[in-house]
């Protein structure tokens, strides 16, 4: 039941104090700052500079491309500029433009105040804008890497790519990638616990279904390609064989890691933009989606099916037939739920009175494009067809119509559609026809006559060629078109800047939308939602009576911050019940001053500086630390009473607080990066005639048994712990974890002695090289642990830890059982695969 609030006097006081609270810092203070209106801002602004720079790489390559035997570019230099465009677009345009867009819009999508994890966010993006830059700077030190966006070994081993261009690629982007498995984790906490109390599961609006299965994906899809850089730098650094077949290791193997994540990264793209256009449909044909639960299946569907397409890109590689047909059926089994998403927006175009303003164009261009590409996908899966085609320039053409279809249109919509949320304005009308004419025409003229120039045989990844043979018009058509459609992206940059003077000023909910992403006002206040809503229907601003007075009147929850703390609702996964009041942090410099020291460490390991990398590398583990310890406080109160009847606790622990779901959802990420090196062993397995070779026998289980007895017997000393906090036992609960450190310490020296026993070094063969990994991947959790479960007792003597308070244990426990199932996993694995088998 709403509260009622008709007091003006306390009405002004409430806002004021809420203002006070979620005020974004100024000055230089502002890079301290957390609110997801300004790093998401922030992000979206630096992802579309970084779209320009891999924009003015591309057409320098369009420019060289144009003519027969051209000179404006050196092979060296174009194989640079050509490797860091397509690294650019993929890593630092793609995937982070659509995530920036989700850490802006989903906490008013979910009538939320902020993302439960703020300080997280703002830690991801310093950590893009470091290293984006660094790779980025590359070019202009003429030290860029030049193996391709794709690094393929044994072109970027240390014998052909010299210097250190392929090591700022492995290192950088790896950098990169933290920002993307942060983000990751941010928003599927965000989707799951900070809905709006009614918002149950089958309520939620599109965008978030669509954002948690891409979220989902990233957690999954990324660590692969994290555990390939790691294992392509050991090769290049210490000379540990991985992808060098003449000492076991395979280059095949890269291509594996790779596309394990390349493939899905497809969709990662794909999926937020098709949600962007899941809510501008509705909004400009008036009227709800049509067929709300099957895009739901079709988006999550999507997401699982395009863990099993990977081998589409490795079909000329000479892998058997029977996994080749697999992976055909596969590919072609993916349109399925892409083609319901694609006609259920059409079903809801023609049911509704459609308004054609410049966001509906370009979802319209949307459709057209994409559905050319998926036409063209299909085609591809085909293997006798594949093979024809393959590392031609069909294949660019494929690519293209899928990425820029399938993200850049609905990004441009999304820019048109949500911009008055920014500036208070909508952008200029007849720029924006002229923006899209030209981009359409533009990409199209680019990119369609490809499709030719690969039939007739025109090889990708090429600086030029020769006269006489069929390519010359085509390549110069394209050039035309790629340079027509900067003048698009120029046109579009104009109006972004010109309509903050020109611009119609927009009423609130200027497009009449009817879901939550519309509730602020224009321009909007910082708090988010004025008070947090009470959700009955999908599209509330059009079927809930009264909806934004009741909640600008603060009728709904926690309408105050008497306490002037940031707060938002905790609802449960399913139903959305309310369960908590979260106090969110507010500015910190730990973000910035973290990702600099972990910049830091990716800096120095690309320049071999070893000690230098450790010593960033222990900084940054110490800010984490400090801003861990900051952040995890105990509240000077109990319960607060959020309005409409509800007091709620400011305090919970187990499966129902976000800390341990955030725990979970990194454990899951984590357990993907471990996984994919256990793929490795048996991958090296598969391929290599004797595994292991002749000269490694058996290992003695001696040894190997008791450290696996003393591990187990660290994983229930730490529950012990558990329970003896749970029931006060003080003493026994830090006996426990005590006894558990010295179990994790012993197992640690024994398996260093047992490692050191074998004689076995990486360098010789794959064979030790994976288990050197393997292990010391391991180790590196034990050590985590240790630190964990001493950081759990020194809490509790802190007075932050208790039988009341337990959070900081419980996800102690968590990862302390993760790492026993590592272990378990790992030692099965190297001791007694494949004499067991």
């Amino acid at each position: 039941m709403k509260a009622r609030q008709e007091d003006k006097a306390l009405k002004k006081a409430q806002e004021e104090r809420l203002l006070k609270v979620w005020a974004a810092p100024k000055g230089w203070s502002a890079v301290t700052a957390v609110n997801n209106t300004e790093i998401g801002l922030w992000y979206t602004i630096a992802a579309f500079l970084f779209l320009l720079f891999g924009g003015v790489l591309a057409l320098l390559m369009r420019y060289q491309l144009a003519v027969p035997n051209n000179d404006f570019l050196g092979p060296e230099t174009y194989n640079q500029i050509f490797t860091m465009h397509g690294s650019v677009m993929m890593f630092l345009v793609a995937v982070p433009f659509l995530e920036a867009v989700a850490v802006y819009l989903l906490p008013q999508f979910l009538g939320a105040r902020d993302l439960p994890f703020p300080r997280l966010s703002a830690y991801g993006f310093w950590c893009y804008i470091i290293g984006g830059i660094c790779v980025c700077a590359s070019l202009f030190w003429l030290k860029a890497p030049s193996g391709g966006w794709f690094m393929y070994p044994p072109l970027t081993d240390q014998e052909h790519s010299p210097g250190i261009g392929a090591d700022i690629w492995l290192l950088g982007l790896s950098f990169v990638e933290i920002a993307s498995l942060a983000a990751a984790v941010e928003l599927i906490v965000g989707v799951l616990k900070t809905r709006p109390p009614g918002m149950a599961i089958n309520l939620m609006p599109l965008y978030a279904w669509y954002i948690l299965a891409t979220a989902g994906m990233i957690l999954f899809a990324f660590p692969p390609l994290i555990a390939g850089d790691i294992l392509l730098e050991l090769q290049r650094a210490f000379d540990w064989p991985f992808f060098d077949p003449s000492r076991g290791g395979d280059p095949i193997l890269w291509q594996h890691l790779f596309w394990i994540f390349g493939h899905p990264e497809v969709y990662i793209i794909f999926l937020p933009a098709v949600g962007v256009v899941a809510m501008i449909v509705p909004t400009f044909a008036q009227r709800p989606i049509v067929g709300y639960s099957w895009i739901v299946l079709a988006a999550v569907g999507t997401g699982f099916i395009s863990f099993g397409l990977w081998v589409h890109h490795m079909y000329a590689t000479g892998l058997p037939l029977i996994s080749l047909s697999f992976f055909s059926a596969a590919s072609e089994a993916v349109v399925i739920p892409t083609g319901v998403q694609i006609f259920a927006f059409i079903a809801t175009l023609l049911l509704g009175r459609v308004k054609f303003e410049t966001p509906m164009l370009f979802v319209t261009g949307f459709l057209l494009i994409f559905v050319i590409g998926g036409l063209s996908g299909v085609m591809v899966a085909i293997v006798p067809f594949d093979w024809q085609v393959h590392d031609s320039y069909f294949v660019v053409a494929h690519l293209h119509y899928t990425i820029i279809g399938g993200m850049l249109f609905p990004m441009f919509a999304a820019l048109y559609y949500w911009m008055p949320v920014i500036s208070g304005r909508k952008m200029l009308p007849r720029l924006g026809r002229w923006a899209f004419g030209l981009l359409f025409l533009g990409f199209n003229t680019a990119f369609f006559p490809m499709h030719f120039t690969g039939l007739l045989g025109m090889p990708r990844r090429v600086y030029t060629y020769p006269e006489g043979v069929g390519w010359d018009w085509l390549n110069l058509l394209s050039t035309v078109g790629a340079f027509t459609f900067a003048a698009g992206v120029l046109v579009v940059l104009s109006d972004v800047i010109l309509h903050f003077r020109w611009g119609e000023k927009a009423s609130r909910n200027p497009w009449n939308a009817g879901t939550l992403d519309w509730m602020m006002e224009i321009p909007p206040k910082e708090w988010g939602a004025r008070s947090v809503p009470i959700v009955k229907t999908r599209y509330p601003l059009w079927e809930q009576e009264n909806f934004l007075d009741d909640m600008d009147n603060g009728r709904f929850l926690i309408p105050d911050a008497p306490d002037l703390r940031r707060e938002t609702i905790i609802t449960s996964v399913i139903d959305a019940k309310p369960i908590q009041v979260l106090r969110v942090p507010g500015p910190s410099w730990w973000p910035l001053l973290t990702a600099v020291a972990t910049g830091g460490f990716f800096i120095a390991a690309t320049f071999h500086a070893w000690i230098l990398a450790g010593v960033s590398a222990l900084i940054a583990f110490i800010f984490i630390l400090c801003w861990v310890w900051e952040t995890a406080e105990i509240p000077d109160k109990d319960t607060i009473n959020a309005g409409c009847g509800q007091v709620l606790p400011l305090y919970v622990s187990g499966s129902e607080s976000v800390g341990w779901w955030a725990m979970f959802i990194t454990l899951l990420g984590d357990g993907a990066a471990f996984i994919s090196l256990v793929f490795v062993y048996f991958f090296f397995w598969t391929v290599n005639p004797a595994w292991p070779p002749p000269r490694y026998p058996p290992f003695a289980l001696e040894l190997p048994l008791i450290a696996l007895a003393v591990l187990l017997t660290a994983g229930g000393l730490i529950a012990w712990a558990v329970i003896s906090l749970s029931q006060g036992m003080t003493r026994r609960f830090q006996l426990a974890v005590g006894l558990g450190c010295a179990a994790l310490i012993t197992f640690t020296g024994l398996q260093l002695n047992w490692l050191q026993g074998t004689g076995l070094q990486p360098t010789e063969h794959a064979y030790p090289a994976i288990i050197w990994t393997l292990l010391l991947y391991h180790l590196l959790h034990v050590a985590v642990a240790f630190i964990m479960g001493l950081y759990g007792v020194v809490r509790y003597w802190a007075g932050r830890l208790g039988p009341s308070h337990p959070m900081d244990l419980q996800n102690t426990a968590l990862f302390w059982y993760f790492t026993v199932l590592q272990g378990l996993i790992t030692l099965a694995v190297v001791n007694l695969f494949p004499w067991a088998s």
